[in-house]
């Protein structure tokens, strides 16, 4: 009896220590690698305290071991590289090492239950660089200024006191607005023969758009504990009724009933049809799309007009600005007058937005750009050090923390500079410095190599046209002009641009 309880007993002990084997608990540092930090917790490593404020674990991790540091996250571990001087080892890594796609699909798995094909990442590349760059940017900033006009101008004309002050929530009304914008032009508009007239097609735009926006905030709030895969079962339940949802809302059906549906939308479902990918799934990648190309847009556009309200001198170099691009091509703005015709070409006359907008998004944008080791290799630091890393791990870059908050490269790297990314010519600025060496990635809101966001060049189109067509059509203030700008929500660190912990009040009129 008692050889039987100790065979059981040695047979639960071996099942324990081979459980947290493979938890990870027995790793050990090996010569070469980088300091190894695993936490206390087995498998689930530092992952609370990396989720509740990301960039202060970092930070502490950084002080405590130096320019790159592993740690044990969820079952993974991560190298994080801290050194701006240094990304560039791990963005031109070739593929065969260190892979974007693996770790990529992984996380669409989870979050959007899309399985995707194996020509996946390369379709969608194409698809941005035929349709979102180049000159199928000036078909979608068409679309968008059409799109916008429709949901900002609606009203104009319609009630007595047009010219009195409108007050409304910024966070919510920039976000309901370049979503709803950007989803229409994307997606679609309601076509005049099912609707009866143009005004009626119109309004149905607005209504379905506002109802759609209405539903996507509500995912948006769920989103990173998703992501981590740590929502509880109410909630989880709640996430897959939206995912159910939208999959119908953007389902091919329904969409292909829509007219001057974006050639990135349609195009991209041919493809995936003609690859055999059944229509459920195809549903489930509409809705993807719309996640990745509105989930962060309309974010970015309350900072960029929060700030500007804020600085004085910013908001009339910026409506000087709007003002010259108007005159120089012959329009005014005035009642009863025609509506803006905003395109790509007058878009690349505003240098003092684009720097406000880089500016915005420097301060605002903070991605995690994760690789996936996919066989053992040595990672080679700007000074000369390098570290051994296995097949297996994580290498993950954070340049929010690395680049856009280094006082040695953005002096004074908390406050909002409009005119940060100018040179005393007024051109583009792109010569920043490190201990007196260039940095190649001196601003990284958008990834870099293979990760490099393919929609980018609509998505900051889409955010200068709000601010063009805002400044042009009204006037903007707070409605508390000493408002102190709100922290940021520091659960959402990791998934793009930040949000607000709180609304802020601000109020508009026409300005004829």
């Amino acid at each position: 009896k008692m050889s039987f309880l100790l065979s059981v007993l040695l047979s639960l002990l071996v099942s324990i220590l081979g459980g947290l084997y493979l938890l990870g608990a027995f790793r050990r540092r090996r010569p070469g690698e980088p300091p190894l930090d695993r936490g206390l917790i087995p498998w689930f490593g530092h992952v609370l305290d990396f989720r509740r404020d990301t960039v202060k674990f970092l930070q502490k991790m950084k002080e405590k071991h130096g320019d790159m540091f592993t740690v044990q996250i969820s079952g993974f571990y991560f190298h994080f590289l801290m050194d701006p001087l240094s990304f560039g080892s791990v963005v031109k890594e070739a593929r065969t090492k260190l892979d974007f796609t693996k770790f990529s699909q992984q996380m669409v798995i989870r979050i959007f239950g899309y399985h995707p094909i194996d020509e996946d990442h390369k379709l969608l590349q194409a698809s941005s660089n035929k349709y979102l760059m180049g000159d199928g940017l000036v078909v979608m900033t068409q679309a968008m200024t059409s799109n916008l006009q429709n949901l900002m101008l609606h009203s104009v004309g319609t009630e007595k006191d047009e010219n009195e002050w409108k007050e409304d929530a910024l966070f919510n009304f920039s976000y309901n607005i370049v979503f709803r914008a950007g989803y229409l032009s994307l997606f679609g508009n309601e076509t005049v023969k099912s609707a009866g007239s143009l005004e009626k097609a119109k309004e149905k735009d607005r209504i379905q758009s506002d109802e759609l926006f209405y539903e996507f905030r509500k995912f948006d709030k769920l989103f990173p504990r998703l992501a981590y895969g740590v929502l509880p079962p109410k909630e989880k339940m709640e996430a897959e009724r939206l995912k159910r949802l939208f999959s119908s809302i953007l389902s091919v059906q329904n969409v292909n009933q829509k007219e001057n549906i974006s050639g990135w939308i349609s195009v991209q479902q041919q493809e995936r049809a003609a690859n055999g990918m059944k229509e459920s799934m195809q549903d489930r990648y509409m809705f993807l799309l719309l996640w990745a190309s509105q989930g962060n847009t309309g974010p970015s556009a309350f900072w960029l007009l929060l700030f500007l309200m804020k600085h004085r001198e910013a908001m009339k170099a910026i409506r000087k600005e709007v003002e010259e691009v108007l005159k120089e091509t012959g329009q005014e703005v005035k009642r009863g007058g025609p509506l803006i015709n905003l395109t790509r070409d007058m878009l690349l006359k505003t240098p003092v937005l684009d720097s406000a907008v880089e500016e915005t998004l420097r301060l605002k944008a903070a991605n995690i750009l994760a690789r996936g080791v996919r066989q053992d290799m040595a990672l080679k630091l700007a000074d000369g050090r390098e570290y051994n890393i296995r097949e297996g791990d994580r290498v993950a870059l954070f340049p929010h923390a690395a680049i856009q908050m280094d006082p040695s490269i953005h002096p004074d790297p908390q406050t909002f500079k409009y005119d940060r990314f100018l040179t005393p010519e007024g051109t583009k600025k792109t010569d920043f410095y490190k201990n007196g060496k260039k940095v190649k990635y001196y601003n990284m809101p958008w990834g870099a190599g293979a990760s490099m966001c393919p929609g980018r060049f609509f998505a900051t189109n889409e955010l200068k046209q709000f601010v063009f067509l805002m400044l042009a059509y009204f006037d903007v203030e707070l409605k508390n002009p000493d408002e102190e700008i709100p922290s940021i929500n520091t659960t959402r660190w990791g998934f793009g641009t930040m949000h607000p912990t709180r609304d802020v009040q601000f109020k508009y009129r026409l300005r004829f």
